[in-house]
């Protein structure tokens, strides 16, 4: 019999590292909860409980169906509705316990409202005072600092990775609950414009047939990368040289026709097509990630998001630190030759003009001589290496840790 017990312990440990992989649910959660009915039917209404479901560390302010009820009493729009439920999607975790073992009694949590980039200032964030008596209050900052709403009791708790818990009421907050327009009412450009990058967005506007392109995709899904405005400015000479068939595809990759929300884009590496992917034209880039920062890559350049502007399903609006450049616009920068004989350094440029032709055979795609001036960005190369590092290293990590487990394991033997 003891020679049984190594085996049995190797199974519960795998058994243990795929466990741990799978993610929550949130409406698998709230669903043993007749109560909270309401609230997790509006979680699936406004897509949040999806954002909820990609998201680790998190506390759900669960509302029961008759506080839902004098919420909805207001007849709010759904866009306003997701607004006030995301004001009750803490970006911590705090379970029962921990509630009351708050340091200093008090604590400042950020909410999906404010990672969405529409809460200004702190509106999007929540006060938690524990009060003496065991008795937790709830307010959001931006409501005077009135905490008028209370925890009930814990809902269901997996540690550290999600705690949903009752309160009395929703959190009041006039920033959240302000009328919100529909996608098609959106202005893209002035989101862009006042958060810099304005001189991306009046090269937009000043192409009405890229700009069209935009609007008609609003309320089927839209995700814009802009870049911010000192890039945008110093490739403006570069953007000139284009045809007006190149400005308009040049202008129209850097939306991508369905939304993806920063977790999306984390989850989901690969390849992704653009507004002006078309046919023979394929006009994408590929999504990387080295676990916070996100990039995007073509084979010109790689450029990396830095912020959020608008994340407001089914739109979300992104800043990027460079110009993306697409390869059926711009040539890549000629690949040193490894070695220093003199044929095969004279070799290299060809090679180049010979990819460039080929290029300009695409029915969609401008002639490199109009619309691709070389280019030969000196840190493009650099990125692209290190993105395929940081790739591989991602990847390996897994087997690491499942190696290091069943290393662990046989020491204690």
């Amino acid at each position: 019999m003891p020679q049984k017990h190594p085996l049995l312990l190797l199974i519960f440990s795998v058994f243990l590292i795929f466990q741990t992989s799978d993610g929550h649910n949130i409406t698998r959660l709230l669903a043993k909860h007749p109560s909270l009915s309401s609230f997790n039917h509006y979680l699936t209404l406004t897509h949040l409980a999806q954002e909820i479901n990609r998201r680790t560390t998190i506390t759900v302010l669960a509302l029961d169906n008759a506080a839902m009820s004098s919420l909805l009493n207001n007849n709010p729009s759904i866009y306003t509705m997701k607004n006030i439920l995301s004001l009750h999607v803490l970006l911590d975790y705090f379970g029962a316990k921990k509630l009351h073992q708050i340091t200093n009694g008090t604590a400042l949590a950020a909410t999906m409202f404010q990672a969405t980039g529409v809460a200004p200032g702190v509106s999007g964030f929540v006060n938690i005072t524990d009060f003496k008596g065991g008795k937790v209050g709830f307010g959001a900052e931006a409501n005077g600092g009135d905490l008028d709403s209370f925890f009930v009791k814990s809902v269901e708790e997996l540690p550290y990775n999600i705690s949903v818990i009752q309160i009395s009421k929703a959190l009041p907050s006039a920033i959240a609950e302000a009328p919100t327009p529909g996608p098609s009412e959106l202005n893209i450009t002035g989101i862009m414009s006042a958060h810099g990058c304005k001189v991306f967005a009046d090269t937009l506007l000043a192409n009405p047939e890229a700009m069209g392109t935009y609007e008609d995709n609003l309320n089927g899904g839209l995700t814009v990368f802009c870049p911010l405005d000192d890039a945008f400015k110093a490739f403006l000479p570069k953007y000139k040289n284009l045809t007006a068939s190149g400005k308009e595809s040049f202008l129209e990759f850097f939306g991508v026709p369905v939304y993806q929300s920063l977790s999306m884009l984390k989850s989901n590496n690969g390849l992704m097509n653009t507004l002006a992917t078309d046919g023979a034209s394929k006009f994408d880039f590929t999504v990387q990630n080295d676990g916070e920062q996100v990039t995007l890559e073509t084979k010109i350049n790689t450029v990396k998001i830095t912020g959020t502007l608008l994340d407001e399903q089914p739109v979300a609006i992104y800043t990027i630190d460079k110009v993306l450049m697409p390869r059926e616009l711009f040539k890549a920068a000629p690949t040193p030759a490894p070695a220093p004989a003199p044929e095969e350094a004279a070799d290299a440029p060809k090679a180049s003009k010979s990819k460039s032709k080929s290029k300009s055979k695409s029915k969609s795609a401008p002639t490199p001589e109009s619309d691709a001036p070389a280019d030969s960005p000196d840190d493009d190369p650099a990125d692209q290496t290190a993105d395929d590092n940081a790739a591989l290293s991602f990847k390996g990590g897994r087997f690491v840790a499942v190696g290091l487990n069943f290393l662990l394991v046989f020491l204690l033997l």
